[in-house]
């Protein structure tokens, strides 16, 4: 069937860039046939594509990477990519984001990871494999004893796969990163933050944590808090895009005060506002001297919140990184932030403002850097892995692939 099939263009014209870096004496090469690459002509892969492509990488001991992100594969790529994963034994990085896969894909993709023992990053990001698919992904957790590091991010995932994950995750001493960020949830009681918290105080391995668009609110945070106060592994909490405000930062600034393996927090757009920011400030200024990133972007803070931020790095020599852009700057903020760059407190690649002075007054302008600048899409020019505008994975880094 796959002899007498057109061989997608696109996939012809990176195999062939590829068999040059196998000439070179090249190993580990990851293949990058993202569907989304804006520097040359793409014929996005579909299901059929795939198979002729699954035939090709099955035997090479070369490739231990495939990136096929934002492709047409759907279920019918997800039967190929599964039966990949049980014959391709070099595989340890597989990008399947926003492919149009289906709870039955999922499902197909899990079970195939029962018996993989290879593979150690799976990206699943945008791939709508909802509540049942999740199950599947869930059990497979029981049995995967080398996945690593795990993305279901806004794949409409219930709260039934959730609670199943955390569960899962109190035993599971492999799984170093996970991303449950969007799940599709009902009612106003937090209870997705009440399992996570539970399975936090319970598991001793997880290092990543991204909790992104949870409708999580204070007293979700307030869950988390507990758990971290036991927690003795976790390094990088992304709590960014939910119900968060000032209140729950009591809660935070409390816990940080005695945890030292917080690396990277990411709050980004919750409602923090000045109040909130002056609480992490005392706490980062005083007591803790682990964190080594904080992202506050968009957290409705105005002068009095950043400058106190500002303040706290003089006197905290290891916060390093932080991240502001989308708050309410005025003259103040602008020469604090100008200040650290200029003395080297705060070096231009560590956060997300640059400053200029026009008419001798200092403004802040936005600089593309971030802790995951580059999650959902890379850019035309420079590097898509650049430690500036990943600097939570550079920080903290949980897998062979960003």
């Amino acid at each position: 069937m796959e002899k007498s099939q057109k061989v997608n263009s696109f996939i012809l014209h990176i195999l062939k860039g590829v068999d040059k870096e196998i000439e070179k004496g090249l190993k580990g090469i990851t293949l990058n046939i993202a569907g989304n690459n804006p520097s040359m002509p793409v014929e996005r892969v579909t299901g059929e594509d795939f198979l002729i492509l699954s035939k090709t990488l099955e035997k090479n001991p070369y490739i231990n990477g495939l990136d096929v992100r934002y492709n047409l594969i759907s279920d019918v790529g997800a039967y190929h990519a599964a039966t990949l994963l049980q014959k391709q034994y070099n595989l340890i990085y597989l990008n399947l984001m926003f492919n149009d896969i289906g709870p039955k894909g999922g499902e197909l993709i899990a079970k195939a990871l029962h018996t993989n023992t290879t593979l150690k990053y799976l990206r699943m990001t945008g791939n709508k494999v909802e509540n049942k698919g999740g199950m599947f992904f869930a059990a497979m957790l029981q049995i995967n004893s080398t996945l690593e590091k795990l993305d279901l991010g806004d794949c409409d995932l219930g709260m039934q796969s959730v609670i199943a994950f955390a569960t899962v995750l109190t035993q599971n001493q492999t799984i170093k990163g996970i991303t449950l960020n969007r799940p599709i949830l009902y009612g106003e009681q937090d209870e997705s933050t009440v399992h996570l918290g539970h399975m936090l105080k319970e598991n001793h391995w997880l290092v990543e944590l991204h909790m992104s668009k949870h409708d999580m609110r204070n007293c979700g945070l307030k869950h988390l808090c507990d758990a971290l106060y036991l927690n003795k592994s976790l390094r990088y909490l992304d709590v960014s895009c939910n119900k968060i405000t000032h209140d729950g930062m009591i809660f935070l600034a409390d816990v940080l005060k005695s945890n030292t393996t917080l690396e990277v927090i990411d709050l980004s757009f919750n409602r923090l506002e000045n109040a909130g920011a002056k609480n992490l400030s005392e706490t980062l200024a005083s007591h803790n001297r682990s964190l080594k990133a904080l992202s506050v972007v968009s957290c409705s803070i105005e002068g009095e919140g950043l400058v106190a931020l500002s303040q706290s790095m003089k006197t905290n020599p290891i916060l390093s990184n932080i991240y502001i852009w989308g708050n309410k700057f005025n003259e103040a903020t602008c020469v604090a932030y100008s200040d650290l760059i200029q003395m080297g407190r705060l070096t231009p690649d560590n956060t997300d403002v640059e400053p200029f002075v026009v008419d001798g007054r200092v403004y802040l302008a936005e600089v593309s850097n971030g802790l995951k600048k580059h999650y959902y899409w890379t850019p035309t020019y420079g590097d898509a892995f650049s430690h500036s505008s990943n600097a939570g994975y550079s920080l903290v880094p949980v897998g062979q692939q960003l």
